[in-house]
């Protein structure tokens, strides 16, 4: 079948019908900023971080371990291979790194929701590996499907979130090496938002792959990326066959990979903001000029997700200032790269979506959103340090998205937003509730949370003195109860439903 015409199997006439008698819901588009980076970093800072980088991939090198293929890889583009270890010449990494683009457009099976990664934009989706989930019913436990399938739909209908994101929890009911299958078609067939693939084996990756061939054509998924997946460097300073072999897979593909050091400051890497900054960028250049190697103009984010640690428990930490200097400046370093830029994120160390919580999760989203990360992974729901996804805080997290599409259109100053005929009509004394200025102004002037209490206080109390951990779970219950599946072309539906039971079919099942 043509490309065109394989493309539009998305809907039809079905998906038309089934529109006009859906819930109706707004999906905000992905965040255009209108506001300035935080720069942390002085030019004279970034050229020593830089210098210092190209150093450690000179000298210390990298390691790919169990990866022949990399490494003649390596050797053939010039760079000194001995037994695991890879050394490049100064200017090698960077070079490579330049045919990666500066943005690309990952594609959804609804055009309407396809995100540009890169440039001035920032694209959020959800939490991303956690194995526990918690909600104010059943507490803290292992994930199952059904979890997995409840977030999947709150991420469809939340309205701030653009991307439905990945292994939003780790459905811990179905077997290891098959589980991939149900989370992609969860995401293929319960939202129309774009989606990640699996990396944690190549050959689910190559599952990803063959499924979107299945959802959009063989020749649209060469042609265009339709998956952004994420590629961890096991800092410091070694690349894993199983990632590398993803990343592989995925950039022969033409789909998108994030490059991302998991650093945690005092353990993975120094504990001076400088010395995680060199050995970030040097990973991250080793790691991108890689994808390039397999396939040249691959396109790939430069990634940083960061933490520091308790020294007294070992525990990560997070919303501290150390990270928030790491990611500023982490920022810097992609744009001169003129990379696309992955980090921040709901961090938090909460056991609860309490306080703490709160705190933690703010200092990071708003740091994100002023290092100019263009894809922000874990953008709602995170808790307990990552190994928990919180319904509560799911919904949470994505109301205060909300604040920061606001934040991010920055200050207008057009002819309206001057005010002068508010101004000149209230006068001294007066007030402005009645004026012509906000009436034609009040229903789009502020944002407005659908979470938040602000009611008087004896409404709030005759209402049962809720707080926020309670107003969110009725939000979860009324989105879940709102939800209504986004229509599918039935062949494409059955074509997926016949992929995954034939490789569900063709190996046995297995918990390791």
């Amino acid at each position: 079948m043509a490309e065109s015409a394989r493309r539009g199997r998305g809907g039809g006439g079905a998906a038309r019908r089934a529109e006009r008698s859906a819930v109706s819901f707004e999906t905000a588009k992905y965040i255009e900023r209108n506001i300035p980076n935080f720069e942390i970093l002085t030019e004279e800072a970034l050229e020593i971080i830089e210098r210092n980088a190209d150093t450690v991939l000179e000298e210390i090198g990298v390691n790919f371990p169990d990866n022949p293929e990399a490494l003649a890889l390596w050797r053939e583009a010039g760079a000194d291979v001995t037994g695991d270890r890879v050394r490049m010449p100064r200017g090698l990494a960077r070079e490579l790194c330049k045919a990666a683009p500066a943005e690309f457009t990952q594609h959804a099976r609804n055009p309407d929701r396809n995100v540009v990664i890169g440039g001035r934009n920032l694209v959020l989706a959800p939490v991303y590996g956690p194995p526990f989930v918690r909600d104010v019913a059943g507490g803290r436990r292992y994930a199952t499907i059904a979890d997995f399938n409840k977030f999947v739909k709150l991420g469809y209908m939340s309205k701030w979130l653009h991307h439905s994101g990945g292994t939003v929890c780790e459905p811990t009911d179905i077997p290891v090496n098959k589980r991939h299958l149900d989370m992609l078609h969860a995401h293929m067939t319960l939202s129309d938002k774009p989606f990640m693939g699996s990396v944690t084996e190549p050959s689910r990756a190559q599952d990803s792959v063959d499924m979107c061939k299945v959802l959009f054509g063989a020749d649209f998924v060469q042609q265009n990326t339709v998956m952004t997946s994420l590629i961890n460097i096991n800092s410091p300073m070694t690349f894993d066959d199983v990632m590398m072999g993803a990343l592989k897979v995925f950039a022969e593909n033409n789909q998108a990979s994030i490059i991302s050091p998991f650093i945690v400051g005092g353990a993975m890497a120094p504990v001076s903001v400088a010395g995680t900054l060199t050995q970030v960028l040097a990973e991250v250049m080793a790691g991108i000029a890689y994808s390039q190697l397999v396939r040249k103009g691959a396109p790939v984010i430069f990634g940083a997700f960061v933490t520091s640690i308790d020294m007294n428990s070992g525990a990560p930490t997070f919303g501290t200032p150390e990270a928030a200097h790491i990611t500023y400046g982490a920022g810097q370093l992609a744009r001169r790269m003129k990379l696309p830029f992955r980090s921040a994120g709901s961090f938090c160390g909460s056991k609860l979506p309490d306080a703490q919580a709160a705190y933690e999760t703010s200092n990071s989203l708003n740091m994100g959103l002023l290092s100019g990360v263009n894809f922000m992974l874990h953008a709602c729901g995170w808790l307990e340090g990552g190994l928990v996804s919180s319904f509560e805080k799911f919904v949470m997290d994505a109301d205060q998205l909300g604040a920061l599409h606001h934040l991010a259109r920055g200050v207008e100053i057009d002819e309206n937003a001057q005010a002068m005929d508010a101004i000149r009509e209230v006068g001294p004394g007066g007030h402005y509730l009645g004026c012509a200025h906000t009436q034609a102004n009040f229903k789009q002037a502020f944002w407005k949370s659908d979470l938040l209490d602000y009611k008087p206080f004896e409404t709030w109390s005759d209402e049962g003195a809720r707080d926020t951990q309670a107003l969110a779970a009725l939000r979860v219950e009324k989105l879940l109860g709102d939800y209504v599946q986004p229509a599918m072309d039935i062949s494409v539906r059955e074509a997926l439903d016949a992929f995954v039971r034939e490789r569900k079919a063709a190996e046995p099942d297995s918990f390791m």
